[in-house]
């Protein structure tokens, strides 16, 4: 009889519930959970594919999957859709390993091209067969009960900007529905503005229906109550998640930004939450500099592949010299034509 049983691992039926333990969930994220994955399905059609790692009855581990089939990017399994990372988590190295070689058998009954699993354990090495590509990082801000502790622990420079920007007659509103309009628009705009496809509002409504309570809209106003940004935030436990925050070009340089994520640590702090995930960025990117300002914790993230025999890594990134040629062509098409495309392509990059 072995002393250390391995772990019994199984996909899970498209109408099959199961309750994580709350320190996988917690791992997992809410790009993992059922409500998030049944919210991508409706959306975009993709297939889910949710694998549990058992022991002794109980479950050990986690990972939830889709497939992106698209004529552009590819035919591919991916964790965390629309997310930055999680939808895989695991109490061992052994559960770990049970769910990885699940997911390959897979991906080759399935023959996609690879499979791409995103999770926060950047410095873990990846086992045989899977290789990290590691350009991405996290950046986790504690937070406090007086955000005015949080204040004093910045740059004088950034002290200095977040005060100009509180004095630009910016206002906020946070909200839900109700701001469904404000906060498509926002982004939309914004997004165009940097040369990336973006969904179309029917995606933000969706999103808000199945999470809820646990999502909230920001949308930034300027001082003649214009529209000059927006932003999506996610609360899970007693963190909140930014995974939308965009500016429009012409307030950036009135400090915007930081009016948009000081008036949100205020908001947060006082909710009690304890800690804010300011989001995935490219490492060595602009974005990475300006959320260093508000110094978090960078936390390097997995980004595991395993390629199917015959395919190489992708490189379904900004750092990809077509995709810079790309970037430049959709800035300069008209609205109405990003619009309409946008959510084609956008549906490949999951």
């Amino acid at each position: 009889m072995s002393l250390n049983p391995s772990p019994q691992v199984r996909i899970l039926q498209e109408d099959e519930s199961i309750i994580l333990p709350e320190i996988l969930a917690r791992s997992v994220g809410f790009v993992g959970l059922d409500p998030w994955m049944k919210f991508v399905h409706n959306m975009y059609g993709f297939p889910v594919y949710r694998i549990a790692s058992h022991l002794n009855d109980q479950v050990v581990g986690w990972l939830a999957l889709v497939r992106v089939q698209h004529p552009v990017f590819g035919d591919y399994l991916t964790t965390s859709p629309f997310g930055s990372y999680g939808g895989f988590a695991y109490s061992s190295i052994a559960s770990r390993n049970t769910l990885l070689n699940k997911a390959r058998a897979l991906a080759n009954d399935l023959g996609v091209e690879y499979i791409n699993v995103r999770f926060d354990a950047g410095e873990e090495i990846p086992p045989e067969g899977w290789i990290q590509h590691p350009i991405y990082a996290t950046y986790r801000a504690d937070l406090s009960p007086d955000p005015a502790e949080l204040m004093s622990a910045y740059s004088s420079d950034h002290r200095n900007h977040i005060r100009k920007s509180l004095k630009k007659g910016f206002s906020i509103k946070f909200g839900h529905l109700d701001l469904l309009g404000d906060v498509y628009e926002g982004l939309a705009r914004s997004m165009h503005e940097l040369g990336s496809p973006y969904h179309n509002k029917s995606y933000l409504r969706g999103m808000a229906e199945s999470l809820g309570d646990a999502l909230e809209f920001a949308v930034l106003y300027g001082p003649h109550d214009e529209l000059a940004g927006a932003g999506v935030f996610i609360v899970q436990g007693d963190t909140v998640t930014n995974l939308h925050a965009n500016i429009l070009r012409r307030f950036r340089s009135d400090y915007a930004g930081e009016f948009l994520y000081w008036s949100m640590i205020e908001r947060y702090c006082r909710k009690g939450c304890k800690g804010f995930d300011l989001g995935r960025s490219l490492i060595g990117s602009g974005n990475e500099v300006f959320k260093m300002k508000w110094t978090p914790r960078r936390q390097m993230l997995a980004y595991w592949y395993a390629l199917m025999p015959g395919h190489t890594l992708p490189e379904l990134n900004q750092k990809n010299p077509k995709f810079q040629l790309a970037i430049s062509v959709w800035k300069h098409m008209p609205s109405f034509a990003v619009r309409l495309l946008g959510p084609f392509f956008i549906r490949g990059l999951a």
